[in-house]
């Protein structure tokens, strides 16, 4: 089996098992190829720690879930030094956090205070966590699935923009449709009488898979486009005047960073030679959504990121 083909079958056995969310499992996939993170945005009971629980179980990876609240500290995420005593001698010794995994679902994340997200920025940025003065390199493969409700604002905290821009993708799920909820039903049921076998998709395909994705070529024309899309996301250079006015801040390099890493693993995972403009035009969604910061007025016209991508993406010009 291919490096092409192990990604195609863990998609596919994905989709029989979390049922309507073909769009969030393929998002997923490509931030898994591109070594981004991801946040997901949905109400409640719509698969989304399922997903995640499928994904490492197939991966053969090790999960680690961190319920976010209130009440936790930073070295609750990353661990911490312990006295320990042994044979008459004491002796400082680091006792890893559950960031310590493959995959992290962090549970609700924006219910957590501003020192505890802090916490994240290394390890998401840098693949590495500093305790006393001390690195701790993560696992490979890293990747960090947050989640946080949209309607549920009491008792949490907004994302710091920093750690935001260090989402590869921002997904937003919706209410799957009455034939797929009524598979759902059998499914589960199913699954409790029989239980299903892992895929057991070896880490060393995907950490080949994204030597694959980085290879890609990608042409100066569709290095030009990306730039284009990131830098009319700037008030100075929106290409009109509602635009202007909707955005209060709009997208750092880093966007346009991720911007090109997602179109890769796109145009990867449909066996193209090189990257096109239709692949940047496919993830520009997920990836720059949660990058843009809205004015009053955008929220006062009831202008969301999308409409605002939407709009961009219609006007800017493909390079010819």
């Amino acid at each position: 089996m291919t490096t092409h083909e192990a990604i195609l079958s863990l998609i596919e056995r994905l989709q029989t098992e979390v049922l309507g969310q073909e769009q969030l499992i393929e998002h997923l996939i490509l931030a898994l190829l591109a070594d981004g993170h991801v946040l997901i945005e949905s109400l409640p009971g719509l698969a989304k720690t399922r997903t995640v629980k499928r994904l490492a179980f197939h991966l053969d990876a090790r999960m680690s879930r961190i319920q976010f609240t209130p009440d936790l500290l930073p070295s609750d995420l990353t661990g911490s030094e312990v006295l320990h005593y042994a044979d008459g001698v004491q002796s400082l010794q680091f006792e890893p956090g559950p960031l310590f995994g493959n995959l992290i679902l962090a549970d609700e994340i924006n219910r957590a205070p501003a020192k505890v997200q802090s916490a994240l920025l290394e390890v998401m940025e840098e693949r590495q966590i500093t305790v006393s003065g001390h690195t701790h390199l993560m696992p490979e493969p890293f990747m960090v699935l947050a989640t946080q409700n949209p309607i549920e604002q009491e008792g949490t905290y907004p994302l710091p923009e920093a750690q935001m821009d260090r989402f590869l993708m921002k997904l937003v799920l919706d209410y799957p449709s009455h034939a797929h909820e009524c598979e759902v039903l059998r499914l589960v049921r199913t699954e409790q009488q029989t239980g299903t076998p892992a895929l057991g998709l070896d880490p060393a395909m995907l950490l080949s898979a994204r030597q694959e994705t980085n290879q890609l070529f990608v042409s100066p024309k569709v290095d030009e486009y990306i730039v284009s899309l990131v830098q009319a996301t700037r008030p100075a250079f929106a290409p009109d005047e509602a635009l202007r006015s909707w955005i209060e801040t709009g997208v750092s390099p880093r966007g346009s960073i991720a911007l090109d890493r997602a179109a890769r693993a796109h145009a990867w995972l449909y066996q193209q030679s090189h990257v096109t403009p239709d692949n940047v035009r496919a993830v520009a969604l997920p990836v720059l959504r949660h990058r843009l910061r809205l004015s009053y007025d955008a929220i006062a016209d009831n202008i969301s990121e999308d409409i605002i991508i939407a709009r961009l993406l219609d006007q800017v010009t493909i390079p010819a």
